[in-house]
This record gives C-alpha cells, sequence and structure tokens, in this order.
C-alpha cells in the first residue's frame, strides 16, 4: 500500500508550503524512496494559463504541455522528478468535470452536491496520481490557507482519505506562521492555535507542525504550541527563514521530521543520503566569486513572475561556484539615452518570456547594448525574438521590422503566426506546449554547450521566428543553430562572434535543478565570469559591430 503525505497551511498565504512539500520529497528521495508530488489548488481557473504573473507568478510547464502552479517547479527541483499535468489540479477542473458528467446524464438525475461527488473527484485524482505513478509516497500540498472558503472541499476529501488507504499509511503536516511582535520582542503562537483548532474543527488532527517564523522557535514556544495544539513536543518543527531555500531540507532533518514521518509510516529507514545535497549548501555559502546578472523583464515587480530562471541562475552560479547577484530591470525604463548608465556594471543579461508588446522596445535597446558591448545574453522564448527584431532593424535595416504579435501590419513580419497555428488562437493551452525535439547544428556554441545532436526542451509560446527572414539574418552573423525536426521551427539562434549571445524559443528554466544545472545557464554564468577576467587583464576590446 502506497504512503500519502498531505501538507496544508495556516495564519497566511505563501508561508512557504511548496517548499516544505519539496524539502520532504528531498528527505524521502536521500533514503531510496521513490516519490510523486502533487498541488490542489482551490482556485476557479481550469489552469494558471490565462492568470496574470502579478496574480499568481510564473505558469510552470510540464513534459506533457500543462500550465501550472509554480510549486511544481519547486516540487521537480528538489525532488529531480518529472511531473505531469495529473500533479496539478484546480477547483476550475473539479467543477467542470462535475457539471459535464452532470450534463451528460452520468448521475442519473441525482441532485450534485459539493459532498459526496465533488469530494469524490478530488479524492479520485490523488488516487489516480498514485496509482499511475507507481511511487512508495505521494506528498499532496492543498493550496491556500486552513479557513478559505474554497478550500473546504480540498480538506474535506484529504479527511476522507485515510479511510481508503489506512490510517497508518498517512500523515498530516501544517505549516504554519508565527508572527514577530516587535514592542515585545515575541513570537506568537495563538495565530497557530487557532489554525489548527479549524483545521481539527473540519476532522484533521495535524501529526507534525512546521513553524514557520523569522528567527529560531524557541523550546518553550514549541512546548506551548505542543500543549494547545495536541501534538507531541517532537512533532514541533521550527523553520526559521534562511539565506538559500536549499538548506529547507538539512533544517527540517536537524529539527527530526524525517524520524517522525518514517515512525508513523512505519517506513524502513535506510541511511541518510543527503550528501550531494549537503555539498550544495556549502557552495552555495562559501562561494569565491561574484557575478551580477540583470534580468530584463515587464513584470519584475512581483520577482515570482520569473521564479525558474532566478533559481536556474542560482544553480548556475553553484556549479561555477560563484555567488549571482541578480538585478531586477523593469524593460519599460529603458531608453538609448540611458541604457548604459542602467547596465553599469552588469555583467550578463537575461531576458526571459513574456506576451503583448509592452516593454518590448526597451528590450531591443537591451539586446542592442549587449550586442554591441560583447555582454554575454540569454534571450528565453520572448528573448530570443527580441534578438530576431534587434537584428533586423539594426543589421539588416528593416527599421518597421516587428512580430505581428505587437504589430499586425509590419511589412517585415520577423515574428510570426505559422500557417498552421492560425487554425486555433483561443486563450488557454493553444500555445506550442511541453517537450519538443531540437535538433543541434554542428559547428556552433550550441551544440558545443549541449554536447549531443538531438535535445529535448519544455515549451510554452505561440509565435515562431519567420523562416523567410533565417538567411539573411545569417549573413549579418544571427546563426540558427537549432530547428525543430518535423516542423522545421527555429529554436536556437546565437552570434558567431559573440563571448555568448544565445537565444532559445523555449524555456530551459523549467529542467535545471540544483543538482543538474542546465548547460545554458552554466555555460552563460561561466561566459561572464570569463569576461570579468578579460577585462581585468586589460584585453576586453569594445566591439560596436559583430561583422568586424
Amino acid at each position: 500500500m502506497q504512503k500519502f503525505i498531505f501538507v496544508t497551511g495556516g495564519v497566511v498565504s505563501s508561508v512557504g508550503k511548496g517548499i516544505c512539500v519539496a524539502s520532504v520529497g528531498r528527505m524521502l528521495k536521500n533514503r531510496g524512496f521513490s516519490v510523486s508530488l502533487m498541488k490542489l489548488d482551490p482556485y476557479l481557473n481550469v489552469d494558471p494559463g490565462t492568470m496574470s504573473p502579478y496574480q499568481h507568478g510564473e505558469v510552470y510547464v510540464t513534459d506533457d504541455g500543462a500550465e501550472t502552479d509554480l510549486d511544481l517547479g519547486h516540487y521537480e527541483r528538489f525532488t529531480e522528478t518529472r511531473l505531469t499535468g495529473l500533479s496539478s489540479l484546480t477547483a476550475g477542473q473539479i467543477y467542470k468535470k462535475v457539471i459535464d458528467k452532470e450534463r451528460n446524464g452520468d448521475y442519473l438525475g441525482r441532485t450534485i452536491q459539493v459532498v459526496p461527488h465533488v469530494t469524490n473527484e478530488i479524492k479520485e485524482r490523488v488516487i489516480q496520481v498514485a496509482n499511475e505513478s507507481k511511487s512508495d509516497i505521494v506528498v499532496v500540498e492543498v493550496g491556500g490557507t486552513v479557513g478559505d472558503i474554497e478550500g473546504l472541499p480540498f480538506l474535506e476529501a484529504i479527511r476522507q482519505i485515510p479511510y481508503l488507504v489506512g490510517k497508518d499509511n498517512c500523515f498530516f503536516i501544517h505549516v504554519t506562521y508565527l508572527p514577530f511582535i516587535n514592542t515585545t520582542g515575541e513570537l506568537k503562537t495563538k495565530p497557530t492555535q487557532h489554525s489548527v483548532r479549524e483545521l481539527r474543527s473540519i476532522g484533521i488532527q495535524p501529526d507534525s507542525i512546521i513553524c514557520r517564523s523569522e528567527f529560531e522557535v524557541s523550546e518553550k514556544i514549541k512546548e506551548k504550541i505542543s500543549m494547545f495544539c495536541d501534538v507531541p513536543l517532537d512533532a514541533v518543527t521550527s523553520l526559521p527563514t534562511l539565506d538559500s531555500v536549499y538548506e529547507v531540507p538539512i533544517i527540517l532533518e536537524k529539527e527530526n521530521l524525517w524520524k517522525l514521518i518514517s515512525d508513523n509510516l512505519s517506513l524502513n529507514a535506510k541511511t541518510g543520503k543527503s550528501s550531494n545535497w549537503t555539498e550544495i549548501i556549502s557552495k552555495v555559502n562559501n562561494s569565491k566569486k561574484s557575478l551580477k546578472v540583470a534580468i530584463v523583464g515587464k513584470y519584475v515587480e512581483l520577482q515570482d513572475s520569473y521564479l525558474s530562471v532566478k533559481e536556474s541562475l542560482v544553480h548556475a552560479g553553484i556549479s561555477n561556484q560563484s555567488e549571482i547577484q541578480i538585478e531586477w530591470i523593469n524593460s519599460e525604463e529603458i531608453k538609448s539615452t540611458n541604457v548604459a548608465q542602467i547596465f553599469e556594471g552588469i555583467k550578463g543579461i537575461v531576458v526571459p518570456g513574456g506576451f503583448d508588446k509592452r516593454g518590448t522596445q526597451g528590450m531591443i535597446e537591451t539586446c542592442k547594448f549587449a550586442r554591441e558591448n560583447n555582454i554575454p545574453y540569454l534571450g528565453l522564448c520572448l528573448g530570443m525574438q527580441i534578438m530576431v527584431i534587434e537584428a533586423s532593424r539594426n543589421l539588416l535595416g528593416y527599421q518597421d521590422a516587428n512580430s505581428s504579435e505587437f504589430d499586425e501590419s509590419t511589412r517585415y513580419p520577423v515574428i510570426d503566426l505559422m500557417p498552421e497555428q492560425l487554425k486555433s488562437l483561443h486563450k488557454g493551452a493553444s500555445m506550442r506546449l511541453g517537450l519538443y525535439d531540437c535538433k543541434l547544428v554542428d559547428d556552433t556554441k550550441s551544440k558545443a554547450i549541449y554536447q549531443s545532436d538531438i535535445i529535448s526542451e519544455r515549451h510554452r509560446h505561440r509565435y515562431e521566428v519567420n523562416n523567410k527572414f533565417v538567411g539573411e539574418l545569417e549573413k549579418v552573423g544571427l546563426l540558427t543553430s537549432g530547428i525543430n525536426p518535423e516542423s522545421e521551427l527555429v529554436e536556437i539562434m546565437e552570434y558567431i562572434n559573440h563571448s555568448f549571445m544565445i537565444g532559445v524559443q523555449f524555456h530551459p528554466e523549467f529542467l535545471s535543478t540544483p543538482l543538474n544545472p542546465h548547460p545554458l545557464f552554466v555555460q552563460f554564468v561561466k561566459s561572464g565570469l570569463e569576461e570579468i577576467n578579460i577585462k581585468a587583464n586589460g584585453k576586453f576590446i569594445n566591439k560596436s559591430n559583430i561583422l568586424e
């Protein structure tokens, strides 16, 4: 019988449940258990695909093309597990399925209710993930905060699951927040007490409470939580804010959470195999070098909009034993008159994905500056399309070259919809989504970086490089170095006479992990460090044109 760990949250949202779930998964993986992870989101959207990044952060894409919650990124990065769309369940999906069944007559005229019809669908999905993944343990996160009206069906569903699979096969963790009151200089436990009482009123008694706080939780406070929340003292775990999220599994280990889980679920305890993970933390804390990298985007006010990009840079920094200092730059603020000032001291530039025209002119100025000053540049999705538009305008002389997404009347649609795409322009899951192959071109930087003929990367986009202009772009040094073997669509472009200026139509950030950093990010960081050394040795020559 498979085992289940359910994680709920209390007091405030964004308390760190996703990191805790990922960390629990890491602890289990360290001991040789196979793990699957799942997020239950109470919102009524079918998926986050059409939600604003300001509302929800980045949309994470799985191999099978599912647009999911960003927490699935945490799960994959920590556990090295490739998840599918089954691992992301929303209330919208559940209610849509129930209503479709009712309209189909599947319920034979019965009255449809939240209990049992909605809760049954939730339970079936959790069991489906367990069955199809064939993993030893399934870790399930319930989004939102205990007490939210929309979360009640999900809490009721996980309350019922122990009666299906056996109470000895289920473990409940409650992640809560202890606010710090400055005037009294103490952490307060009352919100946690109320949160656990709300959870218990639903019928769920937590087996463990993880206390998030700005400071270490003292034994006295743990004793208080233990008494008022009716959990053993050793089941109260302190998790203060840390310098790196990758320290969380190690802290939870020290706080005895693994022993608690293994004892309650009767797991055959194995010797911990966390040496690789500990080594990562050591590299993070003992970085000998530093690299200042700019992320230039239109959603930088909410950094979670580019969460996987940020983490991929951290992974590449670990690989290069370098601290990555990220400068978040709003592309709308970049002009030709201030671009040099904005990027003073920047040793690498990343332009990530995005939609619509807003902020793209600043990205074009950024790209031009990076090209002319030999600053390492990595363009992701939109960031690659910006490379094509900039080259078309400033090297080919097509001043009104543009993407047809931004200007439908442009005479030079260097980025455009392909004929077969015109058939489906509905919002939501109408893009090129999920894993696609890319054939790498011989004698290119990209092939040297990947060390492979064929690669597979995750996509999330609608517009493509217009193949009509590829030949002209190659004449001015912007080479196509990766092509989809089936559609012949452009996947990768690079400048041949630049230290590192590569654009990719896909999202490599979705496949980077601390243990296996993505090679494009690793080489990008390495190139930035090399440029620092070159300039330090007085050998840097400022190139205003890559054809020189």
